[in-house]
């Protein structure tokens, strides 16, 4: 990782594009020095005008004709020179947000899913698209312009001390003036911190809107308005307030410094004065002064481009180090050498884990042990908070565990590589994410390369092919904004298909019946049926009646496995599955208008989660 900060790491960023960066600059600095020779010829068309005043039938008109068509072709030269500069720079901009953002993505792709677990989406969003967007803008546009900005200031001074040393000094003291006063301004510590602040707020702001429309239906039941749904208001209040205060800070000297150097040649007239009352017949240094009064708001344009570039530059940089805080984090570490296991048994050995990164974290899982045999149903039970999504979470290698291992066969995972892993296991969440895009892309999503034949038999195995037929553009028919919206069930049968696709010998399920009302049920259970046929499965069970038959039950309570077997066995120990059996029972019984409900059955449904 870099040590680089600031505009050194954004040279460095620019530099992944070197080539192309050194032409912009060089096609900008080219387009500066075109720019300034109109300049040169007003100097010399005053100096003919200037020394024949007397008699002006005298001047060179040819001369000062051929002088006004250089100062044509240098402004059509450095024109056409700073178009394509910016071409050249936007291509390299375009290509470097591409690939950083490529970086950036495939980079939190392997990053453990703890980490996007204590990063809201607002603030990780905000840094892939408006921070990024803020390096494109500083390489696009502001890198260049600051190459002009920079070779104008250069030549012009060079220019002015060629011509006279005191009224060069006198155009010099306003800008050195005006730039000590603002980057004294700007690099203070309060600065910084209110600089911070601003970020920061807006990324509470950005991730409050996303919790905010996620919990529009919510909101909207409860009456609720955006300023009552309170943390939204306060993160947009805090981010105002934050703004404002950062625009206060700079007010006075924004002023303070365009009046200095709006005022550049107000420094320069009594200078120029003073000498010319000592020499008041000087032709020549009376062309020199009109030259220095002409030239005086030239160069305060590159210096308001300069200064507003380095307020700019102080923005990106502070985006530049969310993004280098993304990169520092570290994945989960890829073996040198993959290992595929040749049986697909999944045993956990002495397996224990937390979610922090302090080794004094209250581990969420202690001493698990256990094996899942290939061509049987392992389910795993237990009150909320038992562990059991985390078990499952650990079989993908979502996180690394802290001690013990899990093994594929005789394979630890951590010595699979991921896309070996991932080809091992497939995963059906309780909560079905769809992409916004056709249902045929979304069931092809779990292989990529299958075939439209494999697709459509994965969505009649999954119970899906139906309801697909029936949509208004059957499995071209785009889901979400702009097509239609799926009903839970729907989306859950649309995930296994994209499992029975994958084919994967592993199955890890987490409730996929959870949505299914009973008409849906009876299909998605005839799916999981041939999902799960020859596989090693390991599910997560809230309705109990679902895994009666299932060769293994893991009774697990406060992260550990306190009972294990098959049903029967289990309901004659009379334990904690017992109860969670006898209240489930209980519950299935329950109807509307029932008067009387036991006080222990009560307990045990709130308690064991029913």
């Amino acid at each position: 990782m870099t040590n680089k900060t600031g505009v050194s790491r954004l040279l460095e960023i620019a530099g992944e594009k070197r080539g192309l960066m050194l032409v912009s600059g060089l096609l900008s600095s080219l387009s500066a020095v075109c720019m300034l020779v109109p300049y040169v010829s007003v100097f010399f068309i005053l100096k003919e005008l200037l020394e024949h005043a007397a008699s002006p039938v005298l001047t060179d008109g040819a001369k000062m004709i051929r002088w006004g068509v250089i100062a044509l072709i240098g402004l059509v030269s450095g024109l056409v020179m700073m178009y394509a500069g910016g071409m050249v720079s936007h291509i390299a901009a375009f290509r470097i947000l591409y690939g950083l953002r490529i970086k950036l993505s495939s980079h939190i792709g392997k990053l453990p899913l703890g980490w996007l677990n204590s990063n809201s989406t607002g603030a990780v969003k905000k840094t892939l698209e408006h921070n990024v967007e803020k390096v494109e803008m500083f390489i696009a546009h502001h890198l260049p312009d600051l190459v002009h900005a920079a070779v104008t200031t250069i030549l012009t001074i060079v220019v002015m001390f060629t011509l006279n040393v005191w009224l060069a000094i006198a155009c010099i003291v306003p800008i050195v003036l005006g730039f000590a006063f603002q980057i004294a301004l700007i690099s203070g510590p309060k600065t910084k911190e209110n600089l911070k602040q601003c970020h920061d707020s807006l990324e509470r702001m950005n991730a409050s809107a996303v919790q905010y429309v996620r919990g529009m239906p919510v909101v909207k039941v409860f009456g609720q308005t955006v300023q009552s749904f309170r943390q939204f208001y306060h993160d947009m209040i805090r981010y105002r307030d934050n703004g404002v205060k950062l625009s206060d800070q700079f007010q006075n000297g924004s002023l303070i410094f365009n009046v200095i150097l709006g005022s550049i040649a107000a420094f320069v007239l009594p200078v120029g004065v003073f000498f010319l009352s000592r020499d008041p017949g000087s032709i020549a240094f009376a062309t020199i002064l009109l030259f220095f009064l002409v030239m005086a708001p030239s160069i305060s344009t590159p210096m308001f481009k300069i200064m507003f570039l380095a307020e700019t530059l102080r923005d990106i940089k502070e985006g530049v180090q969310r993004i280098d805080r993304i990169l520092a984090q570290e994945y989960i570490p890829e073996p040198e050498h993959s290992r595929r296991p040749t049986s697909f048994d999944v045993s956990f050995a002495h397996v224990s884990f937390s979610y922090g990164t302090d080794p004094t974290d209250t581990n969420v899982l202690t001493d698990i042990s256990f094996t899942a045999r290939q061509g049987e149903v392992t389910a795993l039970v237990g009150p909320s908070g038992a562990g059991k999504s985390t078990v499952a979470n650990l079989v993908p290698r979502f996180w690394n565990v802290n001690t013990g291992a899990i093994r594929i066969g005789d394979v630890d995972i951590r010595k699979m590589a991921t896309s070996d892993l991932m080809n091992t296991v497939a995963f059906v969440f309780q909560e079905s994410f769809l992409f916004s895009d056709t249902v045929y892309n979304n069931i092809a999503v779990g292989l990529p390369e299958a075939t439209s034949e494999e697709v459509y038999a994965a969505a009649k195995a999954a119970q899906c092919h139906s309801f697909i037929e029936k949509l208004p553009l059957g499995y071209d028919t785009l889901i979400g904004e702009g097509g239609v919206y799926l009903s839970g069930g729907e989306e859950q049968r649309i995930s296994v298909a994209r499992a029975i696709l994958k084919n994967a010998p592993i199955l890890v399920l987490d409730e996929a019946t959870a949505f299914a009302d009973p008409e849906n049920e009876y299909e998605m259970q005839l799916a999981l049926k041939v999902l799960m046929k020859n596989k090693t499965v390991i599910v997560i069970a809230h309705r109990l009646s679902t895994i009666r038959d299932a060769q293994q039950i893991l009774v697990m309570e406060s992260g550990r496995i306190v009972e294990q077997g098959r049903h029967e066995s289990l309901i004659s120990a009379n334990g904690l599955y017992s109860r969670m059996w006898r209240s489930y029972r209980h519950a299935a019984q329950w109807h509307m208008g029932k008067q009387e409900v036991n006080a222990e059955h009560e307990h045990a449904t709130q308690h064991y989660g029913g």
